[in-house]
């Protein structure tokens, strides 16, 4: 809690315009009806944190979170109660699921916290990533998503709720994509905006398993590629992971979740890739009141591109994007076709071997911040 206002301060700073968080059921409700908000746990001052600083805030309530997080953050006690079948369509279930969303959602209304009543909530999440896991459900599976649609849209909170990896999401709701690689996706109802809700800027680590390294090119790359193909919103997952205190890790997860992200487990700047991703955030402002921009990108992993625009000739490099901004307004002693040098480029990255251990950087160990920024320096340095 202490954390909080330098870290969300941090990530304005780092470009960030919204922070998103998971709300975790376990966490706020260990014994069935009795409920924590304190600590660590105001959700409520840490919105308002977030407001404060002048950001917008994404609130996915779920309340099924994610794999690395203790029983995917439902309380145990699910378990325990007689007849409860979980993440289906199961009348015991979702009417605990029903009472914990319409308790956060009555909770944010109050305070006026979503973007319709003047707060930070400009969206709201209902469930999460059902879609990898429906089809074993058969039909119950598809009974119950549509029931957590329709039970969202009852509680009338004024902004649309959104759906991660749900391509059977129904009208009223956003499907969104959550991957390494969400640049070329398309929502499946081409009504609705192209979203992605997690780009993962590593990964989470496992008991002796090597650390994960994302470098900062790839993970840029596809977020200027996203935009390029019309992507209208971009969520880092981790920007900070933090610490799994307690045993509220999953089996298989460490307590480090620092997750190789742009804020290390300590809140520190993680080097070079929160610099590098600031540029990006500073670059990919295509139109203003005096100028627009476009987007170059190169795919091929192995080959340059050499094209030209506007009577221009740009090389694009193999696996890269450049932003390029041109003055479309006409000001007094200047040339008409005056162009701004906002641009940047990258290298070829081939992130799945470096996952893997078997890039370019390789780590079996935890390594300190300098130390890591440092290798990296010395290897992609120009």
């Amino acid at each position: 809690m202490q954390m909080w206002p330098d870290l969300i301060r941090k990530s304005k700073e780092g470009g960030l315009d919204a922070i998103e968080s998971y709300v975790f059921w376990n966490a706020h409700e260990p014994v069935r009806r009795e409920y924590d908000f304190t600590g660590n746990l105001d959700l409520v001052r840490f919105l308002k944190t977030v407001q404060e600083e002048g950001l917008y805030a994404v609130l996915r309530i779920g309340p099924y979170v994610c794999d690395e997080w203790n029983f995917g953050g439902l309380p145990v006690w699910l378990h325990n109660l007689p007849n409860c079948q979980i993440r289906t369509a199961n009348d015991v279930f979702m009417n605990e699921m029903k009472n914990f969303t319409t308790l956060i959602v009555d909770m944010m209304k109050k305070e006026k916290l979503f973007a319709s009543q003047g707060g930070p909530i400009i969206i709201p999440q209902i469930e999460n990533e059902y879609g990898n896991v429906e089809s074993y459900y058969g039909d119950a599976g598809k009974a119950y998503i549509n029931w957590c649609a329709n039970f969202a849209e009852s509680l009338n909170i004024g902004v649309t709720w959104i759906m991660c990896q749900q391509k059977d999401a129904t009208a009223s709701m956003i499907n969104t994509c959550n991957g390494w690689y969400c640049d070329t996706f398309k929502p499946s109802n081409p009504n609705t905006p192209k979203m992605w809700t997690e780009n993962w800027t590593g990964w989470f680590k496992s008991w002796g398993g090597l650390d994960p390294l994302r470098t900062a090119e790839d993970v840029a790359f596809p977020v200027a590629r996203s935009f390029q193909y019309v992507g209208r919103f971009q969520n880092y997952y981790m920007y900070h992971g933090g610490t799994n205190f307690g045993r509220t890790a999953a089996s298989y997860s460490t307590t480090s979740y620092d997750y190789d992200a742009p804020l290390d487990e300590y809140g520190h700047l993680n080097q070079p890739k929160w610099a590098h991703l600031k540029e990006l955030h500073e670059t990919t402002v295509f139109a203003t009141n005096e100028s627009s921009g476009c987007i170059f990108g190169n795919a091929n992993d192995s080959v340059d591109a050499t094209i030209t625009f506007q009577g221009k000739t740009h090389t694009v490099p193999a696996w890269s994007v450049n932003t390029q901004t041109t003055l479309k307004v006409k000001s007094v002693n200047r040339a008409e076709d005056e162009l701004q040098s906002l641009q940047w480029s990258q290298r070829p990255e081939k992130i799945h071997t470096e996952l893997l251990g078997k890039g370019e950087v390789m780590a079996n160990r935890l390594m300190e911040q300098k130390e890591a920024a440092n290798v990296i320096v010395i290897i992609f340095g120009t």
